[in-house]
């Protein structure tokens, strides 16, 4: 008698939990007269946390690293996996997240943001394998099938949403860095031979310093290296600054440092510390002390400064340099979070898409849509969603059915992620 077949339906932490209790039902209905077992394994963040730290635990506490099984699973031929969204954990949800465990009764130690000791540093490294886009890789693997199908394509056709109305002359633009980014210095190689590689940063001073150990690569492999001059991205910050007060417009910031994390949160520090410049400069002793770092943007500042004799000073600067401009796009215009707030807070996939549907428009300190300064330094993303904003002004695509969805092919055959174009 041969197993019975089973589907992984995954617990995930992000948006599916009314997706679960309502659509894990009818696929449990579905398949039972298939005699088709539901599995539903936990890889949520916490579950990840739970999983790679079993040794600060009760027995009855541990959690299995459903991850890694799946991983396994996903590289089988038989493995039918539904993945559900999950959260690309930022070190600010991370740190929230280990919180949360440790009031339910879960030792699970602290995140060390800089490892001293060599505990820290062993602890760190595991918290590596959780932090970012870390489950989308692993259940990737295999024949991974994102399509949509065709009958949710021509609902979505027949039911258009709705879309706000593009000005033709909308002030929304992208800027972007025209040298000195990971589009313009990119380099890349085939690999004749089986081998390995290590990245070593080696600085100025002649030190050398170790960031990925030997790793294996195969024949006919390609390896790929990158840089973004830090110089070049504040430079092009202030132009972005500039360009934004001029137009009297939004200043915004579209990322994506939960994928990209450790290049995009340093990105993101670059911005944030640059737009407010005279409150870093003026407040660098007390920054120090306090260990602020602009990676973790505003809301990680606030919550250091949260008792400091200089609380209200600090406060009253960042509220200054705001309101002398350019204004700065809102997350939540009610709570007051600021693009700023969290690099995790705007990624660039939703936020880029979220702006075209409302008619190139982001929420104000007052709650009113205005037009903004969209920064994606990068140009390897930029340029795309600038070729959207000017197809819109140009009312090329002011509907949603007035677009169609093509995939990207590969060299070696295999498709990649969809674009949209224009009609």
């Amino acid at each position: 008698m041969t197993d019975k077949s089973k589907i992984y339906y995954t617990m995930t932490d992000e948006a599916p939990m009314l997706a679960t209790f309502s659509f894990l039902p009818i696929v449990k209905a579905f398949t039972r007269s298939a005699d088709i077992d539901i599995e539903v394994p936990d890889i949520s963040l916490s579950g990840r946390i739970l999983a790679n730290f079993p040794e600060y635990l009760n027995d009855d506490q541990k959690t299995p690293d459903a991850l890694a099984q799946l991983g396994e699973l996903a590289t089988k031929p038989d493995a039918n996996i539904i993945k559900l969204p999950n959260i690309s954990a930022s070190v600010p949800q991370l740190e929230e997240a280990i919180a949360e465990l440790q009031k339910q009764g879960y030792a699970v130690p602290n995140y060390p943001v800089e490892p001293k000791t060599d505990e820290e540093i062993a602890i760190n490294k595991k918290y590596a394998k959780v932090l970012g886009s870390a489950v989308n890789p692993v259940l990737r693997e295999g024949n991974s099938d994102r399509r949509a199908a065709n009958a949710v394509k021509n609902y979505a056709k027949a039911n258009p949403h709705r879309m706000g109305a593009w000005a033709s002359d909308s002030k929304t633009s992208v800027a972007h860095m025209n040298a000195g980014d990971f589009y313009g210095t990119e380099n890349s190689t085939t690999v004749e031979t089986e081998g390995k590689f290590k990245i070593v940063f080696c600085g100025n001073d002649g030190s050398e310093k170790v960031l990925k150990d030997l790793s294996p690569l195969k024949a006919g492999e390609v390896i790929d290296s990158s840089v973004m001059t830090l110089s070049a991205l504040r430079a092009f910050v202030k132009d972005a600054i500039a360009e934004a007060k001029e137009n009297d417009v939004l200043l915004s910031a579209h990322l994506k440092a939960t994928m990209m994390k450790i290049s995009d949160p340093i990105i993101f520090g670059a911005i944030v510390e640059t737009y407010f410049k005279d409150v870093f400069e003026k407040y660098k002793d007390a920054f120090a002390a306090l260990d602020i770092n602009p990676n973790y943007g505003l809301a990680t500042l606030k919550e250091k400064i949260s008792g400091h004799p200089l609380e209200a000073e600090i406060k009253a600067d960042i509220a200054k340099v705001i309101e002398n401009g350019p204004r700065l796009a809102m997350v939540n215009s009610d709570k007051g979070i600021t693009n700023f707030h969290v690099s995790s807070d705007v990624i660039v996939d939703a936020s880029m898409a979220s702006l075209v549907r409302g008619g190139g428009k982001m929420w104000d300190a007052d709650g009113k849509e205005q037009d903004t300064v969209c920064m994606i330094p990068d140009r390897t993303y930029a340029g795309f969603y600038a070729a959207i904003i000017q197809d819109m002004k140009q009312q090329r695509g002011d509907r949603p059915e007035n677009f169609r969805f093509g995939s990207q092919r590969r060299p070696d055959g295999a498709k990649g992620r969809g674009v949209w174009f224009a009609r």
